[in-house]
């Protein structure tokens, strides 16, 4: 019984990977820009804030993989909860990335597929070490990509307010995430694990920007 609810699990986070990868993201909660006039943007403001969202875009891509790998393999149940509601507030990210990446006439990367794949494996095996770490790869993960989006923040124009509503959102969800996870029981993860975590992560903003 417990093979077969492994294999159902597994077939079921699949279908996850294909729908992130393939299918159009959708959002339960209101699009936090929807009220938000855009505003005249030149050629180059566009290209730049739709690559800097592009980033975002992948990063939510490796965040759905890596809860959707840790799902996998948690042992608790309250711990695999906790990484599918935050993988569901994820799938919402990239809706609003993806919706603003069009907006602003760019695409998302060709590189999803690659990051996807990575990112699950890490989940999995993190999961795997147990549901503390797992918990640890989480907060750690969310701190490191509230950096990110902190960063963004302060390269987008001024005006750009339409994408500031979705960052600054985005932001918010990733700070509560973090925090659930060590209410849970997150371990700290070593500074090693981080450094390369942080390493991994340049790697990705860097491929994703161009590409």
């Amino acid at each position: 019984m417990s093979n077969l609810f492994n294999v159902d699990r597994l077939i079921a986070e699949f279908d996850v990977g294909l729908r992130t990868l393939l299918a159009k993201a959708h959002s339960q909660r209101p699009y936090p820009d929807a009220q938000t006039p855009e505003v005249s943007l030149s050629e180059e403001e566009k290209k730049h804030i739709s690559a800097l969202m592009r980033i975002n875009h992948t990063g939510e891509v490796c965040a759905q993989a890596l809860y959707s790998g840790q799902s996998l393999t948690a042992r608790d149940a309250a711990t695999s909860s906790t990484m599918q509601q935050a993988a569901r507030e994820e799938t919402e990210h990239l809706a609003w990335c993806e919706n603003r990446i069009h907006a602003l006439g760019g695409r998302t990367s060709v590189l999803n597929p690659l990051f996807y794949a990575g990112s699950f494996a890490i989940g999995a095996i993190a999961g795997a070490l147990g549901d503390k770490w797992s918990l640890g790869f989480l907060e750690e993960t969310e701190n490191q990509v509230g950096e990110h989006l902190a960063s963004h923040l302060k390269q987008l124009p001024e005006h750009d307010e339409k994408t500031r509503k979705i960052i600054e959102q985005m932001q918010s969800d990733e700070a509560k995430h973090a925090h659930n996870a060590k209410m849970h029981g997150a371990a700290s993860l070593p500074a090693p694990i981080k450094y390369c975590m942080k390493q991994m992560s340049k790697v990705m903003t860097t491929s994703t920007y161009h590409l």
